[in-house]
C-alpha cells in the first residue's frame, strides 16, 4: 500500500510556510489595502479574532499546571526580567541610532518590540526539542504573555510617551478588553470546553495563524492608506536588520550564560535562553494596532522582522542542544514526573510549527 505524499517545505529551509503566508499577507495589503467600509469590517474582524484567539489561550492552559509552576519561581522572575527590565534597556539604547542607522519612527517600533512579552508556543516547541524544562517554558511563555497585557501599554506610556500615537487609559482598557478579558473567559470555561479543544489542535492552529494573518492585513492596509511606506529605505531597512540581529545575539548570550552564572542546571538553562529572548507576534500586533494607530504597520515592521530571525536562530540552537550528551541524572522528584507528563509532548520542527 502506497503512502500518500504531503506537500512541505524542506526541514533545513529557515523560512517555513507561515512565514511565506505572512510575506503575502503583507502583499496583498500592499495591492489590494482594505478601505472605507472594507476597512471597517477587517478592523473588526481583527478585533475579534484577536479576543478568540486570547480565549483559546485561557481555555488550554491548565490552571493547576501554572500554580504548580509558581513553585520555580526563581527562573520565572529572571525570564520576566530578561522580558521586561533587560530588553527595554537595550531598546532605549537604539536610540542612539537616530538618524544614522533607524528614522525616529523605525526605532519607535524597535522599542515597542522589546516591550513586548515573550512567546508561548515557540518557546515550549524548542525547550522540548532542546531537551529542556518544558513544563518552566509552558509556565514562563503564560506568566510572560499575561504580565504584558498590563506591562507593556504601560511601559510604552513611560517609554514612548507620544511616540507611541497617544497613549491614554483608554488605550489600556481597550487591551485589557482585547485580550485579558477573553483570557479569563476561557479559564473559566476550562473545564466545560478544555477537552474539546484538546481533541482539535489542528484547526486551534489554523485559528491561531489565521488571526495573526488579519491582523497583519488590517495594520498593513491602514499603513498603505495613509501613506507612510515611503519612509523605509533599502538602507535603512538593512540598518534595522543588522541592529535587530545585534539585540538578539546579545539576548541569547545574556539569557543563557547568565542563567549558568545564577545556578540554574542545563534544562532550566534552556527554557530561560528560548523564553527570555524571543517576543510574541500574536501578543505584539494588537497591542500595537492599539497604541500606535494608523501608524501600526510600521511600527510592527521591527517586531515582525525579530520573529522571523528569532525562529531562524533559535531552531538551529534548539537541534544543536539536542545533540548535547545526556547528562547523568538521578531519580527524579515525583513532582516533577508529573508535571513533564502533563506539561510535555511531541512537538515536531519548529521550523514548520512554531507561530506565537
Amino acid at each position: 500500500m502506497s503512502r500518500r505524499r504531503t506537500l512541505a517545505l524542506p526541514s533545513w529551509l529557515p523560512v517555513d510556510a507561515y512565514i511565506l503566508a505572512l510575506i503575502g499577507t503583507v502583499v496583498l495589503a500592499a495591492l489590494l489595502p482594505a478601505r472605507g467600509t472594507a476597512a471597517d469590517v477587517a478592523g473588526g474582524a481583527s478585533t475579534g479574532a484577536v479576543a478568540l484567539l486570547f480565549f483559546l489561550y485561557g481555555a488550554r492552559l491548565s490552571t493547576a499546571e501554572a500554580l504548580d509552576g509558581l513553585k520555580h519561581w526563581r527562573l520565572h522572575l529572571t525570564v520576566l526580567a530578561c522580558t521586561f527590565l533587560i530588553f527595554p534597556l537595550l531598546g532605549l539604547a537604539s536610540g542612539g541610532l537616530v538618524p544614522y542607522v533607524l528614522t525616529p519612527e523605525l526605532q519607535a517600533g524597535f522599542l515597542f518590540l522589546c516591550l513586548v512579552p515573550s512567546t508561548i508556543q515557540s518557546s515550549i516547541a524548542f525547550t522540548s526539542i532542546a531537551r529542556g524544562n518544558v513544563p518552566a517554558a509552558i509556565c514562563a511563555g503564560s506568566f510572560s504573555s499575561l504580565a504584558g497585557i498590563l506591562l507593556t501599554p504601560l511601559l510604552a506610556a513611560l517609554l514612548l510617551g507620544s511616540t507611541g500615537g497617544g497613549f491614554s487609559a483608554d488605550s489600556l482598557l481597550k487591551i485589557v478588553l482585547q485580550l485579558l478579558v477573553p483570557f479569563l473567559a476561557g479559564q473559566f470555561l476550562r473545564r466545560w470546553v478544555g477537552g474539546f479543544l484538546a481533541r482539535r489542535k489542528k484547526v486551534l492552529g489554523l485559528v491561531d495563524r489565521g488571526s495573526i494573518l488579519l491582523v497583519v492585513y488590517t495594520a498593513f492596509s491602514e499603513g498603505m492608506v495613509a501613506g507612510i511606506w515611503h519612509q523605509v529605505t533599502p538602507a535603512r531597512l538593512g540598518g534595522l536588520l543588522a541592529a535587530e540581529a545585534v539585540l538578539l545575539a546579545v539576548m541569547l548570550a545574556l539569557t543563557w550564560y547568565g542563567a549558568r552564572r545564577l545556578g540554574f542546571g542545563r534544562e532550566d538553562r534552556i527554557a530561560i535562553q528560548f523564553a527570555g529572548s524571543k517576543k510574541s507576534l500574536a501578543a505584539g500586533l494588537p497591542m500595537a494596532s492599539v497604541l500606535f494607530g494608523a501608524h501600526a504597520s510600521l511600527a510592527v515592521l521591527p517586531l515582525m522582522l525579530f520573529h522571523q530571525m528569532q525562529l531562524m536562530v533559535c531552531a538551529v540552537i534548539a537541534k544543536r542542544r539536542s545533540r548535547d550528551p545526556e547528562p547523568e541524572r538521578g531519580p527524579e522528584p515525583e513532582s516533577v514526573r508529573n508535571r513533564e507528563g502533563a506539561g510535555s509532548g511531541p512537538v515536531s520542527d519548529p521550523a514548520v510549527t512554531v507561530t506565537s
